[in-house]
């Protein structure tokens, strides 16, 4: 059997599988819902990774009989603690994908996508946020990305909550006046914020966090302290979950990549990394400060190729083939209900 590598990149929002064969050349890539197989259940969220799986086989003219691939390298949110890792991995492996497979958190993903090099840090902002370090000599470092019980702070869902949670205190007198308030208001068509928080509460109205995120910026850019605010902190935090990681490593020294990626970060221009780079540099001055430029689920498939072994030339012929219009189809998956 050709020595193909199944690569997925599961986040919350959406998931991406890409197929390539042992020498990075690009088979087949689909996209789909996020579904967390913690979110959406087990066998909810295996059985929309396995429909987009079979999409990719059939556009590169695999037999239905045949395995995809002889390796697949999943690499998903909510894997965040080794236990839900080799859960993941038994369940996928039951599925007869692959002769192996190997499940991580999407981070490293993340890392592998946005460096060529044997380490680095790579720190995700998008839904939610993460980080993750990887050493010369294979040793990593990542924290449990649990939520605020794992000490979490930051991602769009945390700053789009903070906005409507400034918004109401702005209205009923215990907070700072904000211009979130008119913009949450202009937002969901409203008068009182009051109005959209019983809404909510009545499920008459759909609280989305990730939409609100961006208002948090746009209110920023008009000098409106309370937002300001929460964007230094989101700037602190990321800042910290880098430093944190080259520390545990040992890497502030070394020249190493720390690799920024997520929507929040890739869609905010310099407002956010222009700071977090600079105040990196000064906590590790030869450190290199990068936006991913390329998809996480190619750093998935990175990660397969280097598994079975496939030569340095692999991953130059996937980085330079891979582009936007490479061609790629979305299907129509159902990740819940």
């Amino acid at each position: 059997m050709t020595d193909r590598v199944l690569a997925i990149d599961g986040g919350n929002s959406k998931t991406a599988v890409l197929l390539v064969d042992a020498d990075g050349k690009v088979l087949a890539q689909v996209r789909g819902p996020g579904a967390p197989p913690q979110t959406v259940g087990m066998k909810r969220g295996l059985d929309v990774f396995e429909a987009l799986a079979r999409e990719a086989a059939a556009q590169a003219g695999l037999s239905p009989d045949e395995p995809i691939a002889a390796h697949t390298s999943a690499y998903l949110a909510g894997a965040d603690l080794p236990r839900e890792e080799e859960d993941l991995t038994r369940a996928i492996s039951e599925r007869g994908w692959s002769r192996t497979t190997f499940v991580g958190n999407d981070t490293f993903a993340l890392l592998r996508a946005g460096t060529a090099a044997a380490g680095g840090v790579a720190v995700v902002c998008g839904a939610g946020i993460n980080a993750v370090g990887v050493a010369r000599d294979g040793r990593t470092h990542r924290f449990p990305a649990l939520g605020a019980i794992s000490g979490d702070w930051g991602g769009g869902g945390q700053l789009g909550n903070d906005a409507l949670w400034h918004a109401v205190r702005a209205e009923d007198g215990r907070g700072r006046p904000t211009l979130l308030l008119p913009a949450l208001l202009e937002h969901y068509g409203e008068t009182s914020i009051l109005n959209v928080v019983e809404k909510i509460h009545f499920e008459e109205l759909e609280l989305d966090p990730h939409a609100l995120c961006p208002l948090v910026f746009e209110v920023a850019a008009q000098g409106d302290s309370v937002a300001l605010h929460q964007v230094d902190r989101l700037i602190e935090e990321i800042v910290l979950l880098a430093t944190v990681s080259l520390r545990k490593l040992n890497l502030v020294d070394e020249p190493v990549d720390v690799v920024l990626g997520g929507g929040v970060l890739t869609n905010t221009g310099d407002v956010v990394v222009g700071p977090v780079s600079r105040q990196i540099a000064e906590a590790a001055p030869l450190a290199r400060v990068r936006l991913v430029d390329v998809p996480p689920v190619v750093g998935a498939a990175l990660l397969g190729l280097d598994h079975i072994g496939a030569s340095p030339s692999a991953e130059l012929r996937l980085r330079s083939a891979y582009s936007d219009h490479l061609p790629a189809a979305t299907l129509d998956v159902a990740a819940s209900g």
